[in-house]
């Protein structure tokens, strides 16, 4: 595993660039992926990111409150991830109250998913790039790279879909077709490149 880090450019990173100047902005909650995973006043939802991939998007709803599970299946990804973690955990302060919220996973979320019964499932499966820059587009290739193609994503959906209490959100891109085999969702939530689809099964009760 050791020999896969030193090969790969790609790092896992709390604290600097996008992700911590997000967290550092305090503005969290006014977008669309909180929104989606059903945070609303009093209500904080415990949270299995199904697709860890870079963490970014757990990282985000556990820095607004949520306790969440990020399951990754690669063992490269899974290292680089623990990598971050660590990390942050080391800056102390907020980086390290909001990983001490995070739990990870190594292993298969289809086969993961139906023994916790989660309230919320998020479900990132690998996509065509939406953003067009080079940088961009680079980073997507690396992850790609390692963590191969999501050839199972319906399956996991379907999956999801059983295993959830509460609600299961597909980030997909925005102008993509539903994906194939998995039911309409409740609503949908549109962002400038992506779009959150939201399978409502049961309303999560505030605390």
């Amino acid at each position: 595993m050791a020999q896969n880090l030193e090969k790969t450019p790609l790092i896992v990173d709390f604290v600097g660039g996008a992700v911590g100047h997000r967290f550092r902005s305090g503005e969290g909650r006014k977008q669309d992926l909180p929104k989606a995973v059903g945070f609303s006043s009093g209500t904080i939802p415990d949270v299995v990111d199904a697709t860890a991939g870079l963490g970014r998007d757990a990282f985000l709803l556990a820095s607004l409150g949520a306790r969440v599970t990020l399951i990754e299946r690669s063992e490269t990804m899974h290292a680089l991830l623990l990598e971050g973690l660590e990390r942050a955990r080391a800056e102390g302060g907020r980086h390290a109250e909001t990983v001490s919220r995070m739990t990870l996973v190594h292993g298969d979320s289809c086969v993961l998913l139906p023994q916790m019964k989660p309230q919320v499932i998020l479900i990132d499966p690998m996509h065509p790039p939406r953003d067009k820059t080079a940088l961009v587009k680079k980073e997507m290739r690396l992850i790609r790279d390692i963590v191969g193609t999501d050839a199972d994503s319906v399956q996991l959906m379907q999956v999801a879909l059983e295993a959830a209490q509460n609600r299961v959100v597909l980030k997909w891109p925005l102008r993509a077709e539903p994906m194939a085999g998995v039911r309409k969702p409740s609503h949908q939530i549109l962002g400038k490149s992506t779009r959150y689809d939201v399978f409502v099964k049961a309303k999560i009760s505030a605390e």
